[in-house]
């Protein structure tokens, strides 16, 4: 998020909070490769102007990814075809912050002083419900407009419940798990009774942003969705809600972050348009590696040969039914060679934080043999 917002973050100091002190002046730099650095003082720096014109056209489609309208407004003059990702939770989280469950049924919270801060937030708002769709939809329209007519491909909400359950009145409506990550996410809340009001919101929110906005270059993304038989219950419930494939030029994406979805990618393309690879949550489910375990954290790489061969094998299967394929981990943002594999492999776009953007175009050029304007 740091990145995404353009300032500079340092992660686990362990000894920050004892050597500085409240009107210390430092520097802190993150252009230095893989560790960041902390300086006394304020140092001077060296800024440079990047004429865009100069960087080539590549074959492989470069997108970014996006958190937040105003991230969307800051990144826009990058070279890109579009948005590859667009998170909705940063909408959720911090502009909506309420949970969608306690809006559509605020009538069940006993607590008063819940109800209280909901009310504050919802003022001017007589349909809870509104709030909800009426700020998710202007949300997702304005990181659709800054790139607009390019593709934008904003996928649906992939909270953890611990992350749900953070979202005022949250805990009211969200199960306590042993393991979030591996649970009651993605595509298997949007049809289940317990979130399903909650999925109803979010998709007159996108049909919104689509048809009464005008932002109809947003290709909408279900991640976390386990197999084909619930990829039809997802669109099913899509349908319902006014979102049909093919409907107002309507193309639904899939994440591609579960081995079942390279392996059943022949059964996955028959229901969707396309799919985005998560490299994350992939490497993490490939190799049984916790991401969230800083124990682990040496074993985790996107570039392992068993990642790679699903990777390539995802793209293979999936160009043979029509489908494309891109992918909006973090890897090849940060490692070139990831950036490599996946051009030589064949993948139709890749999905950048916009502060690699333009060392990776430039890269990939490169490996296409692209000349330079």
């Amino acid at each position: 998020m740091s990145r995404e917002l353009g300032v500079p973050a340092i992660v686990g100091t362990e000894r920050a909070t004892k050597l500085l002190r409240d009107g210390d002046e430092i520097t802190i730099s993150c252009a230095e490769g893989d560790v960041g650095y902390i300086y006394r003082g304020i140092l001077d720096f060296e800024q440079r102007e990047i004429r865009l014109e100069e960087f080539p056209e590549t074959r492989t489609k470069i997108m970014m990814n996006i958190s937040s309208p105003a991230a969307a407004f800051r990144w826009w003059r990058l070279p890109v075809k579009g948005i590859g990702l667009a998170r909705m939770e940063f909408i959720i989280g911090n502009i909506i912050k309420v949970h969608p469950m306690a809006l559509v049924r605020f009538d069940d919270i006993k607590d008063p002083n819940l109800r209280d801060r909901i009310e504050e937030l919802t003022k001017g708002y007589p349909d809870k419900a509104e709030y909800f769709v009426d700020h998710l939809a202007r949300g997702a329209a304005r990181i659709a407009a800054s790139q607009y007519p390019e593709q934008v491909i904003v996928r649906m909400s992939d909270f953890k419940t611990n992350e749900y359950a953070n979202l005022l009145g949250g805990r009211e409506f969200e199960p306590r798990e042993e393991n979030p990550m591996l649970g009651f996410r993605g595509a298997s809340r949007y049809y289940n009774d317990k979130y399903r009001e909650g999925f109803a919101l979010e998709c007159r929110a996108m049909k919104r942003a689509r048809e009464e906005i005008g932002m109809d270059n947003i290709t909408i993304m279900i991640p976390f969705c386990r197999t084909p038989e619930e990829a039809d219950k997802v669109l099913e419930v899509m349908a319902e809600y006014g979102l049909k494939r093919g409907e107002n030029g309507l193309q639904i994406y899939v994440m591609a972050e579960i081995p079942s979805n390279i392996l059943l990618a022949d059964e996955f393309a028959k229901r969707f348009d396309g799919f985005s690879i998560g490299s994350n949550d992939l490497t993490q489910l490939v190799l049984g590696i916790d991401r969230d375990s800083a124990e682990l954290a040496p074993l985790f790489d996107e570039r392992n040969e068993a990642v790679k061969r699903m990777i390539r094998e995802l793209i293979e299967r999936a160009h043979r039914a029509g489908a494309k394929v891109g992918l909006c981990g973090q890897a090849p943002s940060d490692k070139p060679d990831f950036a490599e594999f996946l051009v030589e492999a064949g993948i139709d776009s890749i999905s950048l934080n916009p502060d690699s953007v333009l060392k990776v175009i430039r890269h990939i050029a490169k490996i296409e043999g692209v000349l330079t304007p």
